[in-house]
């Protein structure tokens, strides 16, 4: 029978307790969800502001379908770029201090078109060990030679530029979505200068949550389109909605217009979500919402230590867990899910092998009795497990 391999490799997965499966909502509000008729409280969700559920936001792209109907219809360049998706560039642009923006339907997309466009035989791509997986397998699939530096290893990475020569686009996050910590973009610039390189940064997990106002690592660290000439950030995790964006200089967004297959080819995002995605961004500015979830990280991390729960280094809303053994993260994941919490197990290839974890994912709208009851699940669940 042809590809028999199916069967063997998702037999070898089970095996090794690294099989995946996907669980049905039935129902989300606010911190709830309901999976299978039971209820949980959630942190496992990457709505770090709450804004996926905001009136104002749910009323925008409302008023976005009646201007516009439920999709774009179209590609970009064919009749599927609206006024609603010019204003959502043109704001971006002058709030993040770059020439232009372009929109696409996720950071999976906006990562492989920046890959696919940029790099040829005589690039090299020079990335953080950590970095997602789309934008890896971006690389790989290009003509470009491919270098990876360990996560957040300066000496290393000046070990890397210092054997190359050429175009070099040097990729990193502003937020790891697994570890939770920031990249070292301070660092990573001194180390640039000698070097004939362009900075790419994926904001993905930064773009909402850091800066006062809620401009990501732009904002947080000072960065001018010079020091960081492609950025890339969703609107899928802190700003409630979908898509995604790239920002540069305005020949690196003409270049892609021309030249990027996933933009060309796709249909563009729905009209409404521009809408309701410009809402969101307009509403974060005030940084009430980035305020309330640094003190709900804070109030976690803080109980977690008098509790002796081990966390990594993180202060961002990723709070992992470290456990280091896949079939033991999934028991444990399981024994809160038993006590009413709900948060995933993540296992190799997700991980690095023998780092598997719970990650945790505190959200401004958690309340200090929710946090509370998550520190004591995990309190008595590590027992649990520690006993076994």
């Amino acid at each position: 029978m042809a590809f028999e391999f199916i069967q063997a490799e998702l037999n070898k997965r089970s095996e090794a307790g690294l099989l995946r499966s996907r669980q049905c909502l039935d129902s989300s509000e606010g911190t709830l969800i309901e999976v299978a008729g039971a209820h949980y409280l959630n942190f496992s969700s990457n709505d770090y502001l709450g804004m996926r559920q905001s009136q104002d936001v749910l009323q925008s792209w409302v008023e976005g379908m009646s201007l516009y109907g439920a999709g774009s219809g179209a590609s970009p360049l064919v009749t599927g770029y609206t006024k609603a998706h010019r204003e959502l560039e043109e704001y971006l642009a002058a709030e993040l201090g770059r020439d232009a923006v372009l929109l696409f339907n996720s950071g999976f997309a906006a990562n492989q078109a920046i890959c696919q466009a940029l790099l040829n035989k005589q690039c090299h791509v020079v990335a953080d060990k950590l970095i997602h997986a789309s934008f890896i397998d971006g690389a790989l699939a290009s003509e470009a030679r491919l270098h990876r530096f360990r996560h957040n290893d300066i000496a290393h990475l000046t070990s890397v530029l210092s054997e190359l020569s050429g175009d070099i686009l040097l990729a990193t996050e502003g937020v790891f979505s697994m570890d939770g910590d920031l990249g070292l973009i301070s660092e990573i610039l001194k180390t640039t200068s000698p070097h004939q390189t362009m900075l790419m940064l994926d904001d993905a997990h930064g773009f909402g949550v850091l800066g006062e106002s809620g401009m990501g690592s732009v904002e947080e660290f000072s960065l001018n389109q010079q020091q960081l000439p492609v950025l890339m950030g969703t609107f899928g995790k802190a700003v409630g909605t979908a898509g995604a964006f790239v920002a540069g200089r305005q020949e690196l967004i003409d270049y892609l217009i021309n030249f990027s297959r996933h933009y060309i080819y796709s249909t563009a995002m729905p009209p409404a979500q521009a809408v309701a995605t410009l809402t969101s961004i307009k509403l974060l500015r005030d940084g009430k919402r980035q305020k309330v979830l640094k003190h709900n990280i804070a109030t976690f991390r803080s109980l977690a230590q008098e509790n002796g729960i081990p966390l990594m280094s993180s202060e961002s809303p990723i709070q992992p867990v470290p456990i280091g053994e896949p079939n033991r993260a999934v028991r444990l994941s399981e024994k809160l899910k038993s006590l009413g919490i709900w948060v995933n197990a993540i296992r190799t290839p997700t991980v690095p092998k023998g780092t598997d974890r719970l990650r945790i994912t505190i959200t401004a709208e958690h309340t200090a009795t929710e946090i509370l009851a998550l520190v004591d699940a995990l309190s008595l669940s590590l027992s649990t497990l520690s006993e076994r």
